[in-house]
């Protein structure tokens, strides 16, 4: 496995590592997203077999004792198995998560007392010269998860968006490239979307805030008409996966043999 840094957004650096052996022979990216502000963020922990990778990528931009803000999108391995990993390095971070996400597993689960924060609520990092702050925004279900959600960055215009728009291979780490049918593939393998019409109607919702960038936590990032790639995927997944395609019929490849 390799782990690489990159910048795809005025100081947001994408974190990722390679899995060749995940959904061969193209393989699979579990990406972690660092925000370089005043009080520094990170979205998505990777999974603790990570940390040491991703901490010392982490390193190269902020010392790793300057974390203050631990965030993810929804409770899962990959996206915060390291949680306490990074907070016994950074004495100062905490956790901030929505607040059902808070309330059923991370006042439990986490080392320090998390954060909790509500739907549209804004967390500021700080900064004179470059200011920046992002906005939580609940995604109950979508595309999977109760308490998941996603974080928009107001001044860079970036989502991070989590497992939307995931997709398989190791391209680069940000693209103008449409991640529509790519991502189309990967809903047919992994078969990770809980509720279409949710999924559906919070894709257009986002799509309403109108992102520059997309920060994707599995796959390359984009770069671009944001809006128009979150409104191309609700209408994709409504024609491939909806009820005459009968989505919630068919088993998931993951699930293995069926009688």
């Amino acid at each position: 496995m390799e782990t690489r840094i990159d910048e795809i957004a005025d100081r947001i650096y994408r974190v990722s590592t390679f899995v060749p052996e995940i959904a061969p022979p193209a393989g699979f990216t579990f990406n972690q997203f660092l925000i370089d502000a005043e009080e520094p963020l990170i979205f998505h922990t990777g999974m603790r077999s990570l940390f040491p990778a991703v901490s010392e990528a982490i390193g190269t931009v902020v010392p790793l004792e300057r974390l203050r803000w631990v965030t993810f999108g929804h409770v899962e391995a990959d996206e915060c198995g390291a949680m306490n990993a990074f907070l016994a390095a950074a004495p100062r971070a905490l956790v901030a998560h929505n607040t059902l996400g808070c309330s059923v597993s991370l006042n439990d689960l986490a080392d320090r007392p998390p954060v909790p924060m509500d739907d549209g609520e804004l967390l500021d990092l700080g900064g004179r010269q470059v200011c920046r702050r992002v906005r939580n925004v609940n995604t109950p279900h979508v595309p999977h998860g109760w308490e998941a959600r996603v974080l928009f960055e107001e001044e860079t215009r970036t989502l991070f968006c989590g497992d939307l728009f995931t997709h398989l291979g190791d391209g680069p780490a940000v693209t103008g490239d449409d991640l529509v049918e790519p991502a189309l593939r990967s809903e047919e393998l992994f078969r990770q979307v809980s509720c279409l019409t949710a999924a559906t109607a919070a894709l257009r919702s986002l799509a309403e805030l109108r992102p520059r960038t997309l920060a994707v936590m599995h796959g390359s990032s984009f770069h671009g008409d944001g809006a128009a790639a979150l409104n191309a995927l609700a209408d994709a997944m409504l024609e491939r996966f909806g009820p005459e395609a009968e989505f919630a019929a068919r088993p998931s490849v993951l699930a293995g043999p069926h009688p």
